[in-house]
């Protein structure tokens, strides 16, 4: 059975099917392409065959390039002779524009089908299409999400969208910020042609072959004008001057594919088809062969979708199939929980000490399913349904059968014991107990645990309900076992789970905090507040450090430092002080300056206005008035993060590159363009790397100092990621 089939009705309509075999979704690579071009090559020379319909057999029509493939993007082709390596990948591009461009030009009319989700080369397929039908569902994505993980539509996206739809804010958004449309939209912007019924697909598709359709692209017919203008009329300038100040904006430069894609649309637009399809594939050629967007291709997609398939589960083990779990502590943690779990079809227990309290937790998932339903993302019906599974209580013994309990109370390890004791009272011996701690040890929390095999970390990052990683810790006593249980309740609610043994803050809140208490130090420095904040923006950072560590509250983080002392102290070690902890300690204990949640900060906010830096931190740390570069500032906010990493590799808290760099990006939104800690120190290259962080520790001090695992990688020239792994 081929991957492409294709029949000939009495009609003389050819409709080609792609079902990619042990595939769930079709997807564009070498034999795939291959086969396709054949069976068009054969069905366009066949006279009999008066137009071709493309459709899918799968659910969606077909999800884009295949990135997990050696064959469809192979960085290691790259090497040292990069004029040879951008001569393959150029020609590789265009092969696949000449076949599309043989679509349009044959002279028979080709329809999309499309029947499910259109994205990426499987949308560019459908453009190259005389006409485009939809099935009329919103489930559908139409899209060109590139940019999203660092490359750009290489197949003409960014050259037949714009002579469709024009130049626009929608297809901005469109194509440089990767956002797909439904098919409605995709109707209204000029994309596809018609919507239809899905028992009408087909048919609808082949009467625009057989009632006589154009097969011929708006933009090969003589007199074709672009949708609102060129770029030198007066309409089409107004666009270029916002596209590119706001570019600069959202990205500060960081982003190597959006600053093709916005090239590539200006050239390309001002030239014939077959002109821009060559511009576009330079643009293309360059952004392969960026460091930048190779991080985030393999973290962003190969990586991604790795450990959502379970790439780091035990696999010795049968699926556990979570029907019901118990959640302990009815607060925002514990009912974002809920809500999440719920929201699976997975019955919920919220326990809290009062039953206002467990309301309160429910009452969560209530106000989220009004806005949804505000929004036309749900239904009554469904509202309803998911409600019912959640049953707020303080009766423990309603934790009977449950498969998983996650204890979410208040990070204080007596009160820990305390739930834990009772709800292991209830449940049976197989069942999961996982607790949500940001920073207390998994061993030590599990030592309350008669069942300590079965006792393992489950951090989840807040809001839960947006927030798409879920942190696993390993304690010295979990099993295997329980391991591939949490992973698999964690893949059913769809979150993306990495895995890390247990130490004092795990992974992200433990590298997390060199981020913001990076910006403590240079705070305490005399550097202006401003510039530390702007350093942070244009690092890549989603939020600066100050305005981040007011989010997460400063009070909390003077909590959590102070615990951490104390429990220094009660192991007979000594704990050093540092300018952070002077910093919160002076801002929460003299000021009363909690962070965002008391409205008084680093920054104030006024009830009818936006945040502002609260000008007397300026007189607090005596802002110099020399101050640094901000490239250093960002280094700094870079490698601080990055070393902390490595050391957490070096501690084999980390096992696996991948759960760094994921759970860097995913957790608390380390730049995205660095692909993660690791993929930055790789991009820099460790020798180059080692010798930065030194000068920085000579200027800064110790913290910068690279750990005994990065100077011999450097001195054997080693990398992270393996030169011979299959990155793309």
């Amino acid at each position: 059975m081929s991957d492409i089939n294709y029949e000939v009705d009495n009609d003389g309509v050819a409709v080609v099917t792609w079902d990619l075999e042990n595939r769930s979704m079709n997807v564009l690579n070498t034999q795939s392409v291959n086969q396709y071009k054949e069976i068009i090559e054969k069905l366009v020379n066949d006279e009999k065959v008066k137009g071709i319909v493309i459709a899918s057999a799968k659910d969606a029509f077909i999800a884009g390039a295949d990135l997990t493939s050696n064959d469809t993007f192979n960085f290691d082709k790259i090497g040292e002779d990069r004029v040879a390596a951008a001569k393959v990948i150029y020609d590789g591009v265009m092969n696949l524009n000449k076949l599309f461009r043989a679509m349009e030009t044959c002279g028979k009319p080709f329809v999309a089908a499309i029947n499910g989700h259109a994205l990426g080369g499987g949308l560019e397929i459908c453009l190259a299409c005389h006409y485009r039908v939809a099935i009329d569902d919103d489930r559908i994505q139409i899209g060109q999400p590139e940019a999203k993980i660092g490359l750009i539509p290489g197949a003409g996206g960014t050259q037949r969208v714009p002579r469709l739809a024009g130049v626009n804010q929608d297809v901005m958004g469109f194509l440089m910020a990767g956002n797909p449309v439904k098919p409605k939209k995709a109707l209204a912007m000029g994309l596809i042609n018609e919507i239809v019924e899905k028992d009408n697909l087909i048919p609808a598709s082949k009467k625009y072959i057989l009632d006589g359709g154009k097969a011929v692209q708006p933009w090969d017919e003589k007199g074709y004008r672009l949708p609102g203008g060129i770029p030198y009329t007066p309409k089409g300038m107004m666009i270029w001057g916002a596209a590119s100040s706001s570019l600069r904006k959202m990205s500060y430069g960081n982003y190597p594919a959006q600053n093709a894609i916005l090239s590539a649309l200006y050239e390309g637009i001002q030239v014939p088809i077959d002109a821009g399809l060559r511009i576009e594939a330079r643009q293309m050629t360059k952004v392969i062969m960026d460091p930048v967007s190779q991080n985030m291709v393999r973290s962003l997609f190969v990586n991604m979708q790795a450990l959502n398939k379970g790439a780091r589960r035990p696999k010795d083990f049968e699926k556990y199939n979570v029907k019901k779990i118990g959640i302990l502590g009815a607060g925002l943690m514990g009912a974002g929980i809920a809500y999440v779990t719920a929201k699976a079809g997975i019955e919920v227990v919220l326990i809290d000490q009062n039953q206002e309290g467990a309301e309160k937790g429910k009452d969560y998932s209530v106000k989220l399913l009004d806005k949804a339903l505000s929004r036309k993302k749900t239904t009554e019906e469904k509202k309803e349904n998911l409600l019912k599974l959640i049953t707020p209580t303080t009766d423990y013994a309603l934790l009977k059968g449950a498969d998983i309990i996650i204890e979410a109370v208040f990070e204080n390890r007596e009160i820990k014991a305390g739930v834990t004791v009772k709800a292991e009272a209830e449940i049976s011996d197989s069942a999961v107990f996982g607790s949500n701690t940001s920073t207390l040890p998994i061993t030590g929390l599990a030592k309350n645990s008669k069942r300590p095999a079965n006792f393992i970390g489950v951090h989840y990052f807040s809001p839960v309900e947006k927030m798409p990683l879920v942190e696993i810790i390993m304690g010295e006593e979990t099993s295997q076992e329980t391991l591939a249980k949490t992973m698999d309740y964690v893949q059913k609610i769809k979150k993306t789970a990495i895995v890390v043994n247990d130490s004092r803050g795990f992974y992200t809140s433990r590298v997390f905090g060199t981020y913001t208490g990076e910006g403590m130090e240079m705070l305490a420095e005399g550097i202006n507040p401003a510039l530390i904040e702007n350093a942070g923006k244009m690092a890549g950072m989603p939020m600066p450090p100050l305005a981040l560590t007011d989010a997460v509250a400063l009070d909390l983080a003077h909590k959590v430092s102070v615990q951490t002392k104390k429990d220094f102290e009660a192991e007979g070690k000594s704990f050093p002080t540092s300018s952070p902890q002077k910093v919160l300690e002076e801002l929460v204990e003299k000021h009363g300056r909690f962070g965002k949640k008391n409205n008084k900060g680093f920054y104030e906010y006024p009830e009818n206005g936006k945040k502002y830096l609260w000008p007397e931190l300026s007189k607090l740390y005596n802002v110099k008035s020399d101050q640094p570069d901000v490239e250093e500032l960002k280094q700094r906010l870079l490698y601080i993060q990055s070393l902390e990493t490595a050391k957490c590799f070096e501690e084999n808290v980390l096992t696996d590159v991948r759960d760094a760099d994921i759970g860097a990006i995913l957790g608390w939104g380390m730049a995205p363009w660095t692909g993660g800690p690791l993929s930055y120190i790789d991009m820099i290259g460790v020798k180059k790397f080692v010798a930065e962080a030194d000068k920085l520790a000579q200027k800064y001090g110790d913290r910068f100092t690279p750990c005994k695992m990065l100077r011999d990688m450097a001195e054997k020239n080693q990398k992270f990621h393996s030169k011979s792994e299959k990155v793309a």
